[in-house]
């Protein structure tokens, strides 16, 4: 959708720095992402849930019994195994898994995959302590380069401002 209006250059605004952050091409992918709507029903993720958790189950060391009693503990609330089993069947499209059970889910069986998908819808990550952890030091390594960049052009012209003082 065009709006008729010009894009800031982030990097022409910094004086001729030209190497982009990953905080500018955040920014501008975001700007991007508000410009494009979703498609109408796109976030309709009941199937896609049903089947993210069901495999969450599958793959789960655990008994559906026993993932159910370790999520009652968790959230405070009774969770029997015949409600797992009506979250997760398709012919039982009215019950849905309530959200806020999601994160007792998640940890007791391991499986992030129910919010990854969230998360991807909304160009968003999940990462997990070490994940996010080696996230940071790469922004850290990217923030360190971006300096080093700058302090050589400002080294450089003040070498041609003595050279020509």
């Amino acid at each position: 959708m065009a709006t008729g209006r010009k894009k800031k250059n982030v990097a022409a605004s910094r004086g001729g720095f030209e190497q982009l952050t990953i905080f500018d091409v955040i920014k501008e992918d975001e700007a991007r992402q508000q410009e494009e709507r979703p498609a109408p029903g796109s976030f309709n993720i009941s199937s896609r849930l049903r089947n993210a958790i069901s495999e969450g189950l599958k793959r789960s060391s655990l008994s559906r019994y026993e993932v159910a009693a370790r999520m009652s503990e968790l959230v405070g609330v009774e969770i029997t195994k015949s409600q797992l089993d009506s979250w997760t069947a398709e012919s039982k499209e009215y019950h849905r898994f309530p959200a806020e059970y999601l994160p007792a889910f998640c940890l007791v069986t391991g499986h992030l995959e129910p919010l990854r998908m969230m998360a991807r819808m909304l160009k968003c990550y999940v990462l997990e302590s070490k994940e996010a952890l080696l996230a940071e030091l790469g922004r850290i390594d990217q923030v360190k380069r971006d300096l080093a960049r700058r302090e050589k052009v400002v080294r450089e012209m003040i070498e041609k401002m003595w050279a020509t003082g």
